[in-house]
């Protein structure tokens, strides 16, 4: 069976002109055209866009999702199941959030004195591990990113959670001191195994460039500020400290 672009356009919610885009860019080409040129969509067609719109759902990029979509090995089952658990995350995120939003209407409206853990409960520094995304695309770097954090389990976010916090919050503690600091650069440097130990195989080259977007993207930038004022840019400045002698040490090695 085929359905035209206008019934596609009002059974999704996508714009004609959208849809007319996707075909253009090869994200998304109708079965068929026909001879009065009209473009005539399939069953598998619809699958295919049902897919963009859950990866667009989850901030995959236009370019991205069609590398993914287009790959040999593209499973479309172990996809869906994909989606669902990253909307059963994002779901449980979203419902702590409004928790703190209740709890913090309550607080205004008592005049309650702020619980300083209580409110960024629901924030999820974790989410900004996603910067590999932003700086590599579907690079082999994020695409191993992608492989490992699937596997974890509610578990083992709770124990990366909590390593990811016992650092942060020991490189706050020492934002006193010089960025070149023994005991802060010890902790850059445990916070660069942190990465490569749960995330992705983090080079010397990678991290200096997380240091830059530490500082240069607003996201990540607000994740640090969270934590204390000023830790982004005491992060960046501590991690370029760390790369630079790391990359030297390489060099002389």
């Amino acid at each position: 069976m085929t359905y035209t672009v206008k019934f596609v356009a009002e059974a999704s919610g996508v714009s004609i002109r959208t849809l007319h885009y996707y075909d253009e860019i090869g994200l998304l080409k109708p079965a068929q055209i026909s001879a009065s040129s009209y473009r005539l969509y399939s069953d598998a067609d619809l699958q295919r866009l049902q897919q963009i719109l859950f990866f667009r759902e989850l901030g995959f990029s236009l370019q991205q999702i069609k590398d993914i979509l287009d790959a040999p090995d593209f499973d479309r089952r172990e996809a869906l199941l994909q989606h669902k658990q990253e909307l059963l995350m994002r779901q449980q995120r979203i419902a702590r959030l409004i928790q703190t939003v209740d709890r913090e209407l309550e607080r205004e409206e008592r005049a309650m004195a702020v619980d300083k853990q209580e409110m960024f409960d629901g924030f999820d520094p974790e989410q900004y591990e996603e910067e590999g995304r932003n700086l590599w695309g579907n690079s082999p770097t994020w695409s191993e990113s992608r492989q490992r954090t699937r596997k974890y389990t509610r578990e083992d976010w709770q124990t990366i959670r909590a390593e990811g916090k016992m650092i942060s919050e020991a490189i706050a503690a020492r934002m006193d001191r010089a960025p070149d600091d023994p005991e802060v650069q010890e902790w850059i440097q445990r916070y660069h195994q942190h990465i490569n130990d749960r995330f992705y195989t983090c080079t010397a080259q990678i991290f200096r460039g997380l240091a830059d977007c530490y500082v240069q993207d607003e996201r990540f930038t607000a994740s640090w500020e969270a934590i204390k004022p000023g830790m982004a840019h005491f992060m960046s400045e501590a991690m370029i400290v760390y790369c630079n002698a790391l990359i030297h040490e390489v060099e002389l090695g």
